[in-house]
């Protein structure tokens, strides 16, 4: 039988020995660290054939190569939620220290920037009566449908909403999360732009988005009430 390059390079530095004394000397090593033996090629002398405890061994190298990579994808997202988790308690934190719509605007514009890497954090808030009475005019009647349907939206906005929205940013954000206040008797808007097309694309979930509608909702009608 021929070496490979590979165990020539074992034989001349001596590894392989040592590997062969050190099994010799654990033989239940495998036993008891069966990941290491998925992860190494054992042949059965068949021709060109290929045994069947081959190919089982493939298969479930296979599905551990599936697994492994499910799992990392849900540690990874549990690390996401968790670190999503604790912005939202810091903001929700700020918040309650505001004491006027100014103040919840300017703590909305700070944190959402600083947390959550937003570009632009613009609030329009209306009573619901104007809101009734201006149905026809540009500005609130774009969003009439939106807030009464009370259900976040992420994605690209039309260019009439994006310049009502954000003015002169309008042409540099490329991507709108879009949240609905109310905090009777007013209602609005909470837009959340970025320069990203991706960052609030259409696909996003809204769970996030729907915490933060009732947080600034609940901050709103805070700051309106009587003695604040």
């Amino acid at each position: 039988m021929s070496l490979g390059q590979d165990d020539k390079q074992l034989a001349q530095d001596g590894l392989g020995e040592q590997v062969v004394e050190f099994l010799v000397a654990h033989p239940d090593f495998l036993v008891h660290h069966p990941e290491v033996l998925a992860q190494i090629d054992i042949p059965h002398p068949t021709g060109d054939a290929v045994s069947l405890i081959e190919r089982q061994v493939r298969t479930l190298r296979e599905q551990n190569r599936s697994y492994r990579a499910q799992l990392e994808s849900l540690v990874q997202i549990a690390r996401e939620n968790d670190a999503l988790v604790k912005r939202l308690h810091r903001l929700t934190l700020a918040l309650i220290e505001t004491r006027s719509f100014d103040e919840v605007l300017n703590t909305l514009q700070d944190e959402l920037r600083n947390l959550f890497g937003a570009d632009a954090v613009e609030m329009k808030l209306f009573s619901g009566d104007e809101l009734a009475a201006h149905a026809g005019e540009a500005g609130p009647a774009m969003f009439r449908d939106f807030i009464q349907k009370e259900r976040p939206n992420c994605g690209p906005l039309p260019a009439e909403q994006m310049e009502y929205l954000f003015g002169a940013q309008a042409g540099e954000t490329g991507s709108v999360a879009l949240i609905p206040l109310h905090a009777a008797p007013l209602v609005g808007i909470l837009a959340i732009g970025s320069h990203d097309p991706d960052r609030f694309s259409s696909g996003k979930s809204v769970d996030f988005l729907h915490r933060l509608a009732d947080i600034v909702s609940a901050t709103l009608v805070a700051v309106s009430s009587p003695g604040t």
